[in-house]
């Protein structure tokens, strides 16, 4: 851990922080999601980097160390799009391999759609394809207690993390996140309420662990954090039949309750998924939940390693 690099980048006019090991002309660019951030990636990097490859992690804008944007209640999922390419811009990579966690999957499959010819490969965890206007998630289906539905309503994930501090706002999300079903609040619950306090962190997140989540977070707060993903809508490109070429790989844990999702896990099996991105290979882990790569990080990284020799040139 204390040979990864940090710096600062910037990206239209936004200073956006970046982690990196590793060199060589082999790239993988990791994508986080919520309530993550690039030190989620931090068993992948140091695995990456040791097999040759050149591993970087950046802090969406306004997540961790990077810059908040100026409104950021207008920021959207096309600002993610734009910090994937400005990051390889900026520091010179004309291709690599993205990685993309939860909503960290959701710009990996644009930027394979737009800009093919950047993008060696893509592996997500937890997210198969999603593209507004053709393979969305049926919001109106899911309860009203869930926490999408309850944080996509302003003001009401602000009331429910004011209650506490940073680190158990994090650790509340973790554990409930964790979890194999939805987890659905009541009318008269907040969302944070479903935890137990007296409930310990999973064993493969440790306190120090969550000290540094909570360092990042108290360094950003969550504003930006519940407009994207939770309150912007995805955009929708008019890419109405989309194909992504390059090879992909979709790991799930059997225990992610994102399975439980309407749709989702049919949609999934089935290998529908397969129509839009026609050169996939799907592995599902028997006993891995929604954090798969910190929860089961040797066998996943073995799994991205394997991958990654697989299609290198």
């Amino acid at each position: 851990m204390e040979q990864i690099q940090h710096k600062h980048i910037e990206v239209e006019g936004l200073k956006l922080h970046v982690a990196e090991i590793g060199t060589g002309p082999k790239v993988v660019l990791f994508l986080h999601g919520f309530p993550e951030i690039w030190y989620s990636w931090r068993h992948q990097m140091v695995a990456s980097a040791a097999a040759g490859y050149r591993a970087i992690a950046f802090d969406f804008r306004g997540y961790g160390l990077s810059q908040q944007p100026p409104e950021p209640e207008k920021a959207s999922f096309g600002d993610l799009v734009v910090d994937v390419m400005g990051v390889m811009n900026s520091l010179g990579i004309d291709k690599a391999f993205l990685v993309g966690k939860d909503f960290g999957a959701m710009p990996a499959f644009e930027v394979a759609l737009l800009h093919p010819e950047r993008v060696s490969g893509i592996i997500t965890l937890g997210i198969p394809f999603l593209l507004a206007g053709v393979s969305d998630i049926a919001m109106h289906l899911l309860p009203r207690g869930f926490y999408i539905p309850r944080w996509r309503e302003p003001g009401r994930a602000e009331a429910d993390f004011g209650r506490f501090d940073v680190k158990t706002v994090l650790r509340n999300i973790y554990i409930l996140f964790c979890e194999s079903e939805l987890q659905v609040a009541s009318d008269d619950q907040e969302i944070l309420d479903l935890v137990d306090p007296s409930t310990p962190l999973p064993v493969w997140f440790t306190e120090e662990d969550l000290k540094v989540y909570s360092s990042l977070y108290e360094n950003s707060g969550f504003r930006t954090a519940l407009q994207v993903p939770y309150r912007a809508m995805p955009e929708d490109h008019g890419i109405t039949d989309p194909k992504i070429t390059a090879p992909g790989l979709l790991i799930m844990g059997e225990k992610d309750y994102f399975l439980k999702f309407p749709g989702m896990e049919g949609y999934i099996r089935s290998e529908k998924v397969k129509e839009y991105m026609t050169n996939l290979e799907i592995i599902f882990m028997a006993e891995g939940n929604h954090f798969v790569q910190e929860q089961l990080s040797e066998q996943v990284n073995q799994l991205l390693i394997t991958f990654l020799n697989k299609h290198s040139n």
